[in-house]
């Protein structure tokens, strides 16, 4: 573990310093890291894209040897004082040298976000549910899978793999059933959206902001994905025909048709449900720069908001995104993108069934 060295603000008062510390192969590097490193950031996300760290290191004095690609680093952040929070693993798989000056940048990816992830494959998977599914491609690449009970029951009459990777092919599962789809430190995580779980698939706790908690802010509200209801078309073997079914309101004067047609009525309100939520979501965003670094912040984390405008500190907040950054002087920050937590796929929205004109 390195600690950045004691720093004063203006006025003699010490200021709260970064801590860190970087594992290669069991042995800490963080003390020789340290007298080179010019910035660590660390991007997170709930997407099926790999979490990303890059280190930046002063080679001004041409001594540091350029790191090999394919070797694994374990990364913990937080404060001097406070125990570190573990950030996981990541594989370097890009090194750039560059100057004047002289700087090496190190860019690593979530550990278990293997090649073989993306290899394309020809699979129908059929009447199994999301729970099949998912434990067989963590069984393929040796990852622990981590599910939620509901969805891991929800079946599936048929669905076809056809050229497309494990990883895009859970991708778009995922977005069908309104999920969140990510590989981190092996573990393959597959959850509804706000179910406000870990990559470990454990609970995770309400984070409290205040308004002088932050640096800078932008809430933002849009009108452009305000669909009253959104409409799926699945086809009725036994008529002969295409049915389908609406999520939201009842009016059909700003209704979203999704082009797929699904192979059931179950499947078909599923996606229904899940591009309801997606954009109610997205209706209104929240970004803030914090000034001192939040190491307990991860995506999926649902946040509380005080201090700025009614508006703002009404709305329950989920993390989407996160970007931690550390530099050589000791700061610590952390940027978050969110999007409402409200689940809009409630009660208080009806469904109703109809047949395709």
């Amino acid at each position: 573990m390195y600690s950045f060295l004691p720093a004063a603000a203006a006025g003699g008062v010490a200021r709260p310093q970064g801590d860190y510390r970087l594992t290669l192969d069991g042995r800490d590097l963080s003390r020789k890291v340290a007298k080179y490193l010019v910035s660590l950031s660390l991007t997170q996300s709930r997407e099926d894209e790999a979490d990303m760290l890059n280190l930046v290191l002063d080679d001004s004095r041409g001594d540091l040897a350029i790191p090999k690609r394919g070797v694994e680093i374990r990364l913990a952040i937080g404060w001097v004082g406070a125990a570190l929070v573990d950030k996981g693993t990541y594989t370097v798989d890009e090194v750039e040298h560059g100057g004047s000056p002289d700087r090496i940048t190190v860019s690593a990816r979530s550990a278990s976000m293997t090649d073989e992830m993306h290899v394309r494959r020809d699979t129908s998977w059929h009447r199994k549910t999301i729970g099949d599914i998912v434990r067989a491609i963590a069984a393929r690449h040796n990852l622990k899978p981590a599910l939620n009970d509901a969805l891991a029951n929800t079946a599936i009459a048929h669905i076809d793999q056809t050229g497309e990777s494990d990883l895009s092919f859970l991708t778009r599962l995922a977005k069908r059933y309104d999920a969140v789809m990510t590989v981190k430190d092996g573990r393959l995580l597959f959850m509804p959206i706000g179910a406000g779980a870990s990559a470990s698939g454990q609970p995770l706790p309400t984070m409290t902001i205040t308004r002088a908690d932050g640096d800078s802010h932008r809430y933002h509200v849009s009108q452009r994905e305000s669909y009253t209801a959104v409409r799926a078309r699945w086809h009725a073997a036994k008529k002969g025909k295409q049915e389908s079914v609406t999520i939201g309101g009842d009016n059909n004067k700003n209704v979203k048709l999704l082009p797929e047609t699904y192979a059931s009525r179950e499947e078909a309100t599923a996606a229904a449900k899940a591009e309801y939520a997606r954009t109610q979501r997205g209706q209104a965003t929240f970004d803030l720069s914090l000034a001192l670094g939040r190491p307990d912040a991860y995506p999926e984390m649902e946040v509380t908001a005080t201090g700025w405008k009614p508006e703002i500190d009404a709305i329950p907040w989920l993390i989407k995104r996160l970007v931690s950054k550390m530099d050589g002087s000791g700061g610590f920050t952390t940027d978050l993108e969110m999007e409402m937590a409200d689940d809009p796929t409630t009660s208080r929205h009806r469904s109703h069934f109809s047949k395709t004109r």
